[in-house]
């Protein structure tokens, strides 16, 4: 077994717990500011952490070498990371946040192991896509039993897989930059170019944003912080190393730990209530993790 693939799978892990933060979070921040300027905010604190994060730690540092065309996957990750934002939040106003959010995460791992395959000419194990299969059962159980009524919208759905395939297609080309940059040189890469695309897109969807930043409160601020610094910003750096270890596909199929820990926290934060239902889809995703896991260190 691979046991260089454990620090992966941990980091994977914890980024996915990271992210599984966010719903309780924006529920926290109040409706004076909507979610795509959050999500556009998100994306430039954390591409300001990680200018930070660069000069505190690798100043004076020789560069690795740059081979040619590499600008090219910079700009597919951030154009891929700043995809995701906007086709997530617009997919789930319409489609609904159950099936919505149930589409959107549980397309990505399925993306990500069929373009693996694609481009590497080297396919996820059978043991992947049955954990794979596993987590996104639990993950649909939990979201469809504790989210609301589901509604059918082609739009809305079209823009979810769309979110789908923009995170598999992100994961992929950060685990290319992974080998000539460190997490957080390639990371400001990918974010800054993100930033500077889901700012304008924000602006031209939301025109009222500017005004709402201005007049958002301290507790909307704080979210927003979090959300770029920690759910973001920490949670990326956790990922981007991840995939030092591990494939873009099991880290893909990794993140579906998200919609467990978003459970988790509507029912301890949020006073939701504890469903049947909710039971079923946290076993269901631990036995997909557990398979996915194995699946990993075996191949």
């Amino acid at each position: 077994m691979k046991t260089a693939s454990w620090p992966g799978i941990v980091l994977a892990l914890a980024a996915a717990v990271l992210w599984g933060t966010t719903g309780t979070s924006q529920h926290f921040a109040g409706a004076h500011l909507s979610s795509t300027w959050i999500g556009a905010l998100r994306l430039v604190i954390a591409a300001l952490f990680f200018a930070g994060l660069v000069a505190a730690t690798e100043r004076g540092a020789a560069p690795l070498p740059r081979p040619a065309g590499l600008w090219r996957r910079q700009l597919l990750a951030g154009a891929a990371i700043a995809a995701y934002n906007l086709a997530f939040f617009a997919g789930v106003r319409l489609a609904g946040v159950a099936v919505g959010t149930t589409v959107a995460i549980g397309s990505g791992p399925l993306f990500a192991g069929a373009l693996q395959a694609l481009i590497t000419r080297r396919a996820p194990v059978p043991l992947w896509w049955i954990g794979t299969a596993l987590a996104i059962a639990g993950g649909a159980a939990i979201a469809l039993g504790h989210g609301g009524a589901a509604r059918a919208d082609a739009v809305g759905l079209l823009l979810c897989l769309g979110a789908g395939l923009s995170y598999a297609v992100y994961t992929l080309t950060a685990k290319s930059l992974s080998g000539h940059a460190s997490p957080a040189r390639a990371s400001l890469w990918v974010f800054g170019t993100a930033a500077v695309i889901a700012l304008p897109a924000a602006w031209a969807l939301v025109p009222s944003g500017p005004a709402d930043i201005a007049a958002a409160g301290t507790r909307t601020w704080l979210v927003v912080a979090w959300l770029g610094l920690v759910a973001t910003g920490v949670s990326y750096l956790l990922f981007s190393t991840a995939l030092r270890f591990i494939s873009g596909a099991t880290g893909v199929a990794l993140a579906l730990g998200e919609p467990l820990t978003a459970f988790t926290l509507a029912v301890l934060l949020l006073g939701e209530p504890l469903r049947a239902s909710g039971l079923v889809g946290i076993a269901l995703i631990l036995a997909g993790l557990a398979l996915v896991i194995t699946g990993e260190r075996r191949g």
